[in-house]
């Protein structure tokens, strides 16, 4: 049996996930090796580069999840799930999983990468340029910021090592800046690379 030539025929060969006609390849919902055809998915290449890298997720793309969801096919609801959770700092997803329902497997399987799971850091922090922040990182101020309650102002090209993320809100960050422990909207910081 050809996995990709069953796929093709399952998805009316279009992605799983938002229709592209064009560019498609079979994939592997992880945690799977890719050998079972119910455990893999036809997508586009953009849905699999923002798949596998976050910093080229653009939240409007997934928009498409809106239909896809509702597939039959539990390896499509599976990253169907893991995206709109992946997204749900931006508002819209958090309404489509409010809709979505999956059955314990599937919900188990759904998580089984760590997205989603009560005590990680389901949310993405992104700098004013979209890049992934994570704990530990430098990043530099793209504008002066007066600090509330310190009477100081950071400057712009401030450099904060060392950050923390705030894990109930994609849209800040924690650092030290002249020596007090500030809390920093990301729009305003760029990672250092």
């Amino acid at each position: 049996m050809n996995i990709l030539k069953e796929l093709d025929k399952r998805s009316n060969s279009q992605c799983e996930l938002c229709a592209e006609k064009e560019n498609l390849a079979a994939y592997p919902v992880q945690p799977t090796n890719g050998d079972n055809l119910d455990e893999t998915i036809l997508i586009c290449a953009t849905c699999s580069s923002q798949i596998e890298d976050p910093a080229l997720i653009n939240p409007n793309h997934w928009r498409c999840l809106n239909d896809s969801m509702w597939s039959e096919v539990p390896a499509v609801q599976v990253m169907a799930w893991r995206m709109l959770t992946l997204l749900r700092a931006e508002g819209w997803p958090q309404d489509l999983l409010d809709m979505l329902y999956l059955d314990e497997e599937t919900l188990t399987w759904a998580k089984a990468t760590g997205i989603g799971n009560d005590d990680d850091n389901s949310l993405v922090h992104l700098d004013a340029n979209g890049a992934v922040l994570t704990a530990g990182d430098t990043v530099v101020l793209i504008k002066d910021l007066n600090v509330k309650g310190a009477n100081f102002t950071a400057k712009r090209g401030t450099a904060v090592r060392n950050i923390s993320l705030v894990h109930d809100n994609a849209e800040q960050i924690e650092g030290r800046v002249s020596g007090q422990h500030i809390v920093i909207l990301t729009k305003f910081v760029k990672k250092n690379n």
